[in-house]
This record gives C-alpha cells, sequence and structure tokens, in this order.
C-alpha cells in the first residue's frame, strides 16, 4: 500500500486539483486498487518464494555440473521461454500489428496480423536467448559488462540508420518490454546464482547484468527483422 500510495495522490491531485471534477466510477476504482494491492502482494511473494529460489538453485546446478554447452543451452531456453510468454510484449506486438495493418504495411486480415505479431515475438525472445548466452559466458569470463554494453548500444545506433523507419520504434520499446515480470526474476536469480557459483567471481560485480543484455539485444534483431521483411 506504501508504494502504491505515490500513484494514488497523482491521481487524486489531478482529477480534483487540475480538472476539477469528481473521480470517475470511485467504487470500481477503490475496489480496483485493493485488487492491486493483493495481486503484487501475491506476486512478490510468490518471486521469493518460487522464481528467485528455483533460478540461482538451477544455476548452482548447472555450475556444479561443469558442462559449457549445456549451461549455454539453458541460459538460451530460458531466455527465450520466458521472453516468448511475456505478457507486455504480447501486447507490444498485438498493437504494432494492429497499427501495421492499418498503414498498409502488411495484409490487413487477421492472419497477416497474427503472422506479423508472432514474428515480432520469436524475433525478441532469440534475441533475448542470445543476450543471455553472451551475459552467462561474460560472467564465466569475468569480462567488464560495460564494455560489452557500450559496444551493443553502439550497435544500436548504427542498425539505427539502416533499418526502416516505421520499425524503428517498435524496436526500442521491444527492448523495454522483454524485461517483465516473468523475465527479470529467473534472469536475475540465474545471474546471481551462476556469478556465486563460480569460484573468483563476485555476485554483486558479476551476477548483474544480464537484464541489460536482455533488453538490448531485441533493439537490433528486430530492426534486422524490419529490414529483412
Amino acid at each position: 500500500m506504501r508504494d502504491l500510495l505515490p500513484i494514488i495522490a497523482v491521481i487524486a491531485f489531478f482529477q480534483l486539483a487540475v480538472v476539477q471534477q469528481p473521480i470517475p466510477d470511485l467504487g470500481g476504482l477503490l475496489a480496483g486498487a485493493a485488487l492491486v494491492v493483493v495481486g503484487l502482494t501475491l506476486f512478490v511473494r510468490g518471486l521469493e518464494m518460487g522464481l528467485f529460489p528455483i533460478g540461482e538453485a538451477m544455476a548452482h546446478a548447472f555450475a556444479r555440473k561443469g558442462s559449457l554447452v549445456w549451461l549455454l543451452a539453458f541460459a538460451f531456453a530460458l531466455g527465450f521461454g520466458t521472453t516468448v510468454a511475456e505478457p507486455a510484449l504480447i501486447a507490444v506486438t498485438n498493437e504494432a500489428a494492429r497499427v501495421a495493418a492499418d498503414a498498409k504495411l502488411i495484409g490487413i486480415d487477421e492472419m497477416a496480423r497474427n503472422d506479423y505479431a508472432l514474428g515480432l515475438r520469436i524475433t525478441v525472445a532469440l534475441a533475448v536467448g542470445v543476450a543471455l548466452v553472451i551475459g552467462v559466458f561474460r560472467i564465466l569470463k569475468g569480462w567488464p559488462v560495460q564494455y560489452l554494453i557500450l559496444g551493443g548500444y553502439a550497435g544500436v545506433m548504427v542498425m539505427t540508420l539502416f533499418a526502416p523507419s516505421w520499425i524503428i520504434g517498435i524496436a526500442y520499446d521491444s527492448g523495454g518490454v522483454t524485461t517483465s515480470t516473468i523475465t527479470v526474476p529467473l534472469v536475475t536469480a540465474l545471474g546471481v546464482g551462476l556469478a556465486s557459483s563460480i569460484k573468483g567471481r563476485n555476485p554483486l560485480v558479476d551476477g548483474f547484468g544480464l537484464i541489460a543484455f536482455a533488453s538490448l539485444t531485441p533493439m537490433i534483431f528486430v530492426m534486422i527483422y524490419g529490414i529483412l521483411i
């Protein structure tokens, strides 16, 4: 409730002091706010009970197993699987397909829109899978994260020069929506768990940074997708 209080205060202030009208459907708003409180409480509790422990446990298990191939395969599969199921990504790709159809960039029928949206989702999911492979390899080798990030954003800028103008905004937004409710907990747990399991790695220094890769690579991949189609 403390975390939600600023949002409630902003809405109340602008509605009453600026718009100067009663809040519409106050009962529905209060009921919705109560459901949000319950939902967020259960979600955070679920992360603590389930997703963080399983992510760290699997990272420890793969580190002990000592198989680089299986560890990288797991990282790719985790990135792909969590991203393709992201509700925020599904919403953005569906909206992008609708707007593209309205602009006559793709067919206006439902099948064309579904194919376009699915193509975007698969592209972003592949990008996140590749990002986690790079990120895990970075943890194993102890490479500084800042140099890889700088190189990645240089690649984004170069791709922006060649990509069609209508795909650039979608590509940039795709980088943000990939790191949402499903992906972030598991990916964070994977990085911290892996860094904790490897001798000479600091979980605070080496365990974080995977989310940055997961936000970066989709921008490049989606712009390539726009060029190809």
